[in-house]
């Protein structure tokens, strides 16, 4: 056999070799996934991941209807318990990690960033996400609710239907309300804290509490808990850690 034969043998027993998983991922992850998957990729060369971002809320209902996912990471508890619950998951919710809330603005404004700006008349146009579809739009009702402001500024509200998409209305509204992790990512970091973004206090919301979910598809591709494993290693915690998450 020549060495052109044997290297196209090769590759094509490698390919078939190799696992393809799909995931299902919650859209605060959009910018943290690409470092995950590197390092992942570094431990298992043969495992391919195929990443589907969207809101927690769509993802779960499109599982339900038959989407084929094998693992689902939410941006809450609640959509991964609902799967287990009716049958759709392996197994019960498993916090990866916890996410936070800023304000992010690409303005400039005469006082602070803090939610009794948002009441100014500086502010006519506030980007969050949509509290139906997304748990960082659930959390945002929440805080501005506990701040007093709520009532006072939900007519300015612009709704996105991921906490990403928020981050783009963010971008061309007055201000938004966007996960802590999109504002660590290298496309970010011309944005100051202080000038662009500030956080929201923790204390005016739940913990964004986030689980994942082995789905029934893992059943047939065992690489699935490989990924599963990964998320709750002290490698992968390092990471949401370096993009803005909680430990």
């Amino acid at each position: 056999m020549s060495k052109l034969a044997f290297l196209f043998f090769f590759l094509l027993f490698t390919q078939l070799q190799a696992s393809s998983l799909n995931i299902a991922v919650a859209a605060n992850l959009s910018y943290t996934i690409k470092a995950l998957e590197a390092a992942f990729s570094k431990r298992h060369h043969g495992v391919h991941l195929k990443i589907t971002l969207g809101g927690s809320g769509k993802m779960a209902a499109q599982i339900m209807h038959g989407a084929p996912y094998g693992l689902f990471l939410s941006a809450d508890m609640k959509y991964p318990q609902k799967l287990y619950e009716r049958g759709y998951a392996l197994n019960e919710p498993k916090l990866y990690t916890k996410g936070a809330l800023a304000f992010f603005t690409t303005k400039e404004f005469t006082e602070p960033i803090s939610p009794k700006l948002l009441r100014s008349s500086q502010i006519d146009k506030i980007a969050i996400a949509n509290p139906k579809t997304a748990p960082y739009g659930l959390a945002t009702i929440e805080a501005l609710k506990k701040s007093g402001v709520y009532a006072f500024v939900k007519e300015k509200f612009i709704y996105g239907e991921s906490i990403s998409q928020t981050l783009l209305f963010a971008s061309s509204s007055d201000i938004g309300i966007v996960a802590l992790s999109a504002l660590y990512t290298p496309q970010m970091k011309s944005y100051k804290e202080g000038k662009n973004w500030a956080l929201v206090d923790a204390k005016l919301y739940t913990p964004i509490a986030q689980g994942m979910v082995l789905l029934k598809l893992a059943k047939k591709n065992p690489d699935y808990k490989l990924f599963y494993d990964f998320i709750l290693s002290t490698e992968a915690q390092h990471i949401f850690a370096k993009y803005g998450y909680l430990k």
